[in-house]
């Protein structure tokens, strides 16, 4: 296992155990509510964007338990996302993760709702983080919000769906601004939550660990912007060359359906080995944005292991 694997592993098992402490269970009349939500957020998932939330914050000098919330927050919407998604009158997908999908074990009704939950519960997180301020928990529910919504996953979403329905009519840049929203919104607001988590010119300047973060500027955030931008895109790529040529067994859902469905893909613009090409270049981009800053080497070894991700 490489270090950036280790890494992963690691902040991986962080988010798992901080997630199982969060999320509600209890004997209630409505408990199933409890279930579905926590079907679908722990015992699995490679926790991508919790990791960048901590990776961000870290390379500003923040504190890991500043972050922790907000990197939870990011993972409960993305699993708020996967249950609607897989949902029949969306993408109508039977398995998530190697195991069948929430709406499969607990209904389209319960799923659906599940699902909302897991939206509204991510802003009260954000909202009771104890170890930032209000300041910063507001601007956190903000980025998360629109990140979220009608010009983010929503959009991306309804977007996906107006290009299933009319192929033929999709162009490259059509695809790009799909991806970019239904994709990379979610990335960018878990690399900018990281920073806010760090940032002193929000709040709590008289920390006894402010000494080791500063404030950051516009430049700062818009670098996360532009690595998140990148990053998002080629995870996107590369998402759609292992839909197409990946293991069955390692991604946990079936090759080629995308295909099949004659959904339109990165593939349906160009060749594999382009696509690689292309995923490489985003990849570059990503780590040209952080790497004038001291801590950058774990954003750059994660943007290199994503170009070799097989699941």
């Amino acid at each position: 296992m490489s270090s950036i694997e280790e890494k992963l592993t690691s902040c991986a098992a962080l988010t798992e155990a901080a997630l199982d402490e969060l999320l509600p269970r209890g004997d209630v009349a409505h408990s199933v509510v409890y279930d579905a939500m926590r079907y679908a957020t722990l015992g699995g998932g490679k926790r991508i964007r919790p990791f960048l939330t901590l990776a961000f914050c870290g390379l500003f000098g923040g504190e890991t338990t500043a972050a922790l919330p907000y990197a939870c927050a990011v993972e409960m919407v993305h699993s708020y996302s996967l249950i609607h998604d897989d949902l029949p009158c969306m993408d109508d997908d039977d398995m998530r993760r190697g195991r069948p999908t929430c709406h499969k074990v607990y209904g389209e009704a319960f799923a659906l709702l599940a699902g909302d939950a897991l939206l509204t519960y991510a802003f009260a997180a954000c909202a009771d983080n104890p170890y930032t301020t209000p300041a910063q928990n507001i601007r956190a529910i903000s980025t998360l919000a629109a990140a979220a919504g009608h010009d983010g996953m929503i959009g991306g979403q309804i977007c996906d769906l107006q290009n299933e329905n009319s192929p033929s009519d999709v162009t490259f840049e059509m695809l790009l601004d799909t991806h970019r929203m239904k994709t990379g919104a979610i990335i960018n607001a878990a690399c900018t939550l990281g920073c806010i988590a760090a940032d002193c010119n929000l709040g709590g300047a008289d920390d006894e660990k402010a000494g080791k973060r500063r404030g950051l500027t516009e430049d700062d955030y818009a670098a996360a912007r532009k690595y998140a931008y990148n990053i998002g895109l080629a995870f996107q790529v590369i998402d759609d060359i292992l839909g197409a040529t990946g293991d069955e067994v390692k991604l946990g859902k079936p090759v080629g359906r995308d295909e099949s469905r004659g959904k339109t893909t990165i593939l349906s613009f160009m060749s594999v080995d382009e696509a690689r090409k292309f995923a490489e270049m985003l990849t570059n981009d990503a780590i040209n944005a952080v790497s004038s800053y001291p801590r950058s080497e774990m954003l750059t070894d994660f943007a290199k292991w994503l170009l070799t991700r097989d699941r």
